[in-house]
C-alpha cells in the first residue's frame, strides 16, 4: 500500500486508576486519545497544550509534559492509504475536565474498550496493558 497522506498529529495519554482518557467527536463512533494536528510552524507541546485546552477545557502544565512514544496506523475516516502519526505525550494538568468544542463525550477507558478506539490507539493500549499500567 503507497502512503498517499501522512496526518501528524498530537495526543495526551492521561492515565487514572488503571484506566485512559479518550474522547470521541460530534457525529463520530470511536474515541481517541484526545488531541489533534500540529499547525504549520507550531511545535508538538504548544499543539498538544492548544489541542487539550480545546477539546478538554483544562491547561496542561507544559513543564510536566513528557514523550511518550510515537504510533502510526491508517487514519480513521480517511481515504485508504492515509497514515496517521501520533506522538503521544503524558502531562499534569489545572481545571476540570470537560468535553468542549468538537467533543461530544469523554470517557475513562479500559484495555477491554480497544475496540472503541481509533486504529492508531490500539498499538497505545497494548504498550499500557504491558506495561501495566492499563487494566
Amino acid at each position: 500500500m503507497a502512503v498517499e497522506r501522512l496526518i501528524d498529529t498530537v495526543a495526551w495519554v492521561h492515565l487514572e486508576g488503571g484506566r485512559i482518557l479518550g474522547a470521541r467527536s460530534r457525529g463520530r463512533e470511536l474515541f481517541y486519545i484526545p488531541g489533534g494536528k500540529v499547525d504549520p510552524g507550531e511545535g508538538e507541546v504548544a499543539a498538544l497544550v492548544r489541542e487539550v485546552r480545546e477539546e478538554l477545557a483544562v491547561e496542561l502544565l507544559p513543564d510536566t509534559v513528557a514523550y511518550l512514544g510515537t504510533y502510526t496506523a491508517p487514519a480513521d475516516g480517511h481515504p485508504e492509504g492515509t497514515l496517521v502519526r501520533m506522538a503521544c505525550y503524558t502531562g499534569a494538568y489545572r481545571g476540570t475536565l470537560t468535553a468542549s468544542s468538537e467533543i461530544e463525550e469523554i470517557a475513562w477507558l479500559r484495555l477491554a474498550d480497544r475496540h472503541r478506539t481509533a486504529p492508531v490507539d490500539h498499538a497505545v493500549f497494548d504498550d499500557l496493558a504491558a506495561a501495566g499500567r492499563l487494566v
